[in-house]
């Protein structure tokens, strides 16, 4: 006999609208993330601008809706102005955070054609490593004023007559972190990202902005960074960032599954510090998150240790992802979405070969890693409102966390509110779970798709020789009993349960 956890839902009870850029993802020039990544030139499939389509076609199917550029560490040194203009007169120059030499053949307009054309908006990073308010204001004014202007003129000669209209911009990249090009403590990061952002909305008042937040939760600043960040910077920003990888380098599943529990503190943590802010300023503000640093990444460390340095787009950070990681992939999606009350944006990083889904062969073939599956579910059926739930699961107890649910789960109410969808992960390592939904105002449900991850090696990866060595099915085992969902678990599973009224 299985064991069995239950879960309590009632569709008047709702936590929040999912923002759809919850589902957003991350490019930077970085290994092969942009160069033999979205763009290869010399690719028989290269469309007109260079940009592969075979990996657009993928893009367009994971659903992201905003694409975070062009960095990441790349930014703190980079000039936005080497990425402008004729491609043959842009400088070679050292990417001093990757040690590798970048051509800057892609840059602001090449990246934002290729957004719209796979139907995303660019998040885009402004440096305020080595540099500051001055390049970051004019930035804003090529990418985003029609013209009669210096930059906007500048960016109609090179070719774009219409301007990006890039909505969101982050004020720098983890600042708090000694390996970050111009390093800044809170107090000086604080105040140059306070007056960069009143001069960013001068120039374009419609700008969404997001502040640094520490760069991971074990920073030793952790939480004083925010603290004093927002002190200077809550009144003049939209959202704080939060960034946060996992990994299995210990070799314990049992760690690995509940690392999310971590994740979860982190949020709530994060949320308790603005609430402190918005108290001791006696505001009605409420400040959200963004999210936009969040993986699987432990794979590739030893490898990268050895890469040529001064090279141009070398394999960097090339995970190869098992099953293990697309559970823990698919947990930290469940994670996000009990949270949309306050994590309005969040972006995988990242999108292309580094720590990606999507995975290219210079001149070669794409594919798709175990971790495509579970984002591109959350994203296509993920978008709606997240219903309040309560779920009673067997626990189990790992090196760091206890009492850790062997299930986790999140509903999602479709915005038609015809359609409820559960996502839900079964960490057992051995075990099958029956999983029971018990709904008190859903009646007349019927499941309509049950859609499952699994494999008999949960250390199974997709290569392009093999690229359907992990991959979905839906011949998911539930039926409604009455009032209830009855959906059977296998051990180590991804679940998607869709309903529909009948």
């Amino acid at each position: 006999m299985s064991m069995k956890a239950q879960l309590y839902l009632d569709t008047s009870y709702r936590l929040a609208k999912v923002d759809k850029r919850m589902f957003g993802a991350f490019i930077e020039h970085l290994g092969r993330g942009i160069y033999t990544g979205i763009y290869e030139p010399e690719h028989p499939l290269a469309d007109q601008d260079g940009f592969r389509r075979d990996v657009a076609e993928l893009v367009r199917e994971l659903g992201v809706p905003v694409i975070r550029y062009p960095g990441g560490n790349f930014v703190s040194a980079y000039n936005w102005e080497d990425g402008v203009g004729p491609v043959e007169k842009r400088p070679t120059k050292l990417d001093l955070a990757w040690r590798v030499i970048e051509t800057n053949q892609v840059g602001t307009n090449e990246f934002a054609s290729w957004a719209r054309r796979v139907g995303s908006e660019v998040m885009m990073a402004v440096n305020l490593g080595t540099r500051g308010i001055d390049a970051a204001m004019n930035l804003v004014e090529y990418a985003n004023h029609r013209g009669g202007s210096y930059w906007s003129d500048l960016r109609r000669e090179h070719g774009y007559a219409e301007p990006h209209g890039i909505k969101m911009w982050c004020l720098g990249n983890e600042m708090d972190g000694p390996w970050q090009i111009g390093h800044k403590t809170a107090e000086e990061y604080g105040r140059l990202a306070a007056e960069a952002a009143r001069a960013m909305r001068k120039v374009d008042p419609a700008i969404e902005l997001v502040v640094c937040g520490s760069s991971h939760r074990d920073m030793p600043t952790f939480p004083e960074w925010e603290v004093t960040v927002l002190d200077h910077t809550y009144d003049l920003v939209d959202y704080i960032s939060m960034h946060q990888y996992v990994g299995n380098r210990e070799n314990d599943l049992g760690y690995f599954l509940a690392q999310t529990e971590g994740v979860d503190q982190y949020i709530r943590s994060v949320k308790a510090t603005c609430d402190y802010i918005k108290a001791k300023k006696r505001t009605a503000k409420v400040m959200n998150i963004s999210f936009d640093e969040w993986n699987v990444w432990y794979h590739s460390n030893e490898t990268d240790r050895y890469v040529e340095p001064w090279s141009f787009a070398p394999p960097l950070l090339e995970d190869v992802y098992n099953l293990a990681d697309a559970l823990v992939v698919g947990l930290y999606l469940i994670t996000l979405l009990k949270h949309a009350d306050r994590v309005k944006i969040a972006c995988m990083a990242q999108l292309v070969n580094v720590i990606a889904p999507i995975m290219t062969r210079k001149g070669g073939g794409v594919w798709r890693q175990t971790t495509f599956y579970p984002f591109h579910h959350v994203s296509r059926y993920g978008r709606g409102t997240v219903l309040q739930t309560i779920l009673d699961s067997p626990t189990y107890d790992s090196r760091e966390y206890t009492d850790v649910k062997l299930v986790n789960a999140a509903v999602v109410l479709s915005d038609d509110e015809t359609e409820l969808t559960v996502f839900a992960v079964n960490r057992d390592q051995e075990s099958d779970i029956t999983l029971e939904c018990c709904f008190s105002s859903a009646g007349g449900m019927e499941v309509i798709e049950h859609i499952v991850l699994e494999n008999g090696d949960v250390m199974a990866t997709n290569t392009e020789e093999h690229p359907d060595k992990v991959v979905p099915h839906s011949q998911g085992r539930s039926v409604m009993k009455s009032d209830r969902l009855v959906a059977e678990m296998p051990a180590l599973s991804w679940h998607v349960i869709r309903m529909k009224r009948r």
